[in-house]
């Protein structure tokens, strides 16, 4: 049931009535809900404005089904920005699931590798497509690298904080140890096919928040096996930034 957590959302929900059935609809039982946002801040990059945690959370909220919202981020300790929005999730009522982001000093010493060698590209593309390459790219690709070496460039650093196997397990224990229907994951990447694919076998519904473009051809196969895609563009109004509504 629709029970609107401010009088901005009853506002809107006025304007968009049929916004609000689609989601109804969707937290039609018992409904768990679990953010990689990771994965989805930068889909602001694609849609052009931002996902308002604090709009989001009250919007959620707004429906009686929603049990919990899990929301999934690395923290860079020493980073102002980062450590903010851990401590902002947790204040406005996300159960927060986070860990230190893993900081990789990675070498782009090219020095002693030929300009034919695909000997350190190997570490930065995948070697099917590398395959690919003419030998002229392979070249240019090293002759690139030698020019930041020259720079007196021989690292760069590279931020990692993944969450699939947390997510995965979470959701998996939640369909073990409570009495769940929907299982609603914000998040398009590949790595969640298994919990995925597991949990619509066992006869549960899962959806996916998303937005086009950013949900992997894994995930989209399993359309097929019941998995429904919900496109965030829809509830827009709702969920993003006041000061962007406008553009």
């Amino acid at each position: 049931m629709f029970n609107p957590k401010t009088q901005r959302i009853l506002k809107l929900a006025e304007i968009y009535p049929k916004r609000i059935a689609e989601m109804e609809a969707i937290f039609n039982k018992r409904t768990n809900i679990y953010i990689d946002y990771a994965n989805v801040r930068p889909w602001s990059q694609k849609l052009g404005w931002h996902v308002d945690l604090k709009r989001l959370k009250q919007f959620l909220d707004s429906f009686d089904t929603v049990n919990e919202i899990k929301f999934y981020q690395g923290t860079l300790k020493g980073k102002e920005q980062s450590e903010t929005i851990i401590k902002q999730a947790g204040e406005l009522g996300y159960i927060v699931k986070t860990k230190p982001v893993k900081i990789m000093k990675i070498s782009i010493d090219a020095s002693s590798v030929p300009n034919d060698s695909t000997e350190l590209l190997k570490e930065f593309i995948r070697q099917p497509l590398l395959a690919k390459f003419r030998i002229e790219t392979i070249q240019m690709l090293n002759k690139e690298l030698k020019s930041l070496n020259q720079q007196g460039i021989f690292h760069i650093i590279d931020l990692k904080s993944n969450f699939d196997v947390e997510i995965g397990r979470d959701m998996l224990r939640d369909f073990d140890t409570d009495s769940l229907d929907n299982f609603i994951l914000w998040s398009g990447d590949s790595d969640f096919e298994e919990p995925l694919k597991q949990l619509l076998a066992d006869k549960k519904r899962v959806i996916l928040f998303a937005t086009a473009r950013r949900v992997s051809k894994e995930l989209n196969r399993l359309r097929s096996e019941g998995l429904f895609i919900f496109d965030i563009q829809k509830i827009k109004e709702f969920i993003c930034y006041r000061r962007e509504l406008a553009t």
